[in-house]
């Protein structure tokens, strides 16, 4: 019902096209735990990898996909040392350093508007 912004219909595609599989933890009492989480239900991050820098680095790519304006928070539990926009060629754009806060990083987009950004970890 609705718009396919209210029902959802990006999360269900994903959903159907790319599904959880389910691994055996080593221990029955394991706290959940999550990577990233982004503020926004209109911002999909759609990849996650291992930047061509070394193991140190990591690229995250997130897109606008409600064809709106939308200043978002992209959180992460990992170490995050520096934090900067990049090309698709991993390389940090003039101006791109993205301070990190409290929140996380904070990211703004206009529609279907897709960022790659470049986290630098301390290892």
């Amino acid at each position: 019902a609705g718009s396919f912004q209210e029902a959802g219909v990006i999360q269900q595609a994903y959903n159907l096209n790319f599904p959880l599989h389910v691994v055996p933890a080593s221990c029955a009492q394991c706290p959940a735990w999550s990577a990233f989480s982004v503020s926004s239900p209109a911002i999909v991050l759609e990849t996650v990898k291992q930047a061509g820098a070394g193991p140190e680095a990591v690229v995250v790519r997130l897109y606008e996909a409600h064809g709106s304006t939308v200043t978002a928070w992209l959180q992460t539990s990992l170490p995050v040392k520096e934090a900067m926009l990049c090309d698709l060629l991993e390389r940090p754009l003039v101006r791109g350093h993205l301070p990190l806060e409290q929140r996380g990083v904070r990211l703004s987009f206009t529609p279907f508007h897709v960022l790659s950004i470049l986290l630098l970890l301390s290892c």
